[in-house]
């Protein structure tokens, strides 16, 4: 695994180490404790960006004919990613509750020949 790939991993990391003290602060409050936590996490995120930018500094210019890999976690995104989002997806504006109920088919009536 390269030094990229390697920070981009302990950058998610680091991350769900974000959100696991943000779902601690709910039931343990904003006493001394988690505020010294939340500063730790805030310092090493500051010191990551720090490494991160050294590391740019020290790289020489990338190769434009050689693709650049993007490392996507296999983990679930957080949910409150998504809050306040709608749903681009198919029927996104036209959902269950927008929907008009469609009027039914007649279908056509057969000639009886009785006229």
């Amino acid at each position: 695994m390269s030094v990229h790939d390697e920070l981009a991993h302990v950058r998610h990391a680091l991350d769900d180490l974000v959100r696991a003290v943000d779902r601690l602060q709910i039931p343990l409050g904003n006493g001394a404790d988690v505020r010294r936590v939340r500063v730790d996490t805030d310092h090493l995120r500051e010191d990551l960006d720090l490494l991160r930018q050294s590391m740019a500094a020290e790289e020489p210019t990338a190769d434009p004919s050689r693709p650049q890999i993007v490392f996507i976690p296999r983990t679930p995104y957080d949910p409150s990613m998504w809050a306040g989002c709608e749903d681009e997806g198919i029927g996104s504006r036209h959902g269950p509750e927008r929907r008009q109920p469609r009027p039914a088919r007649r279908s056509p009536r057969r000639a009886s020949g009785l006229a």
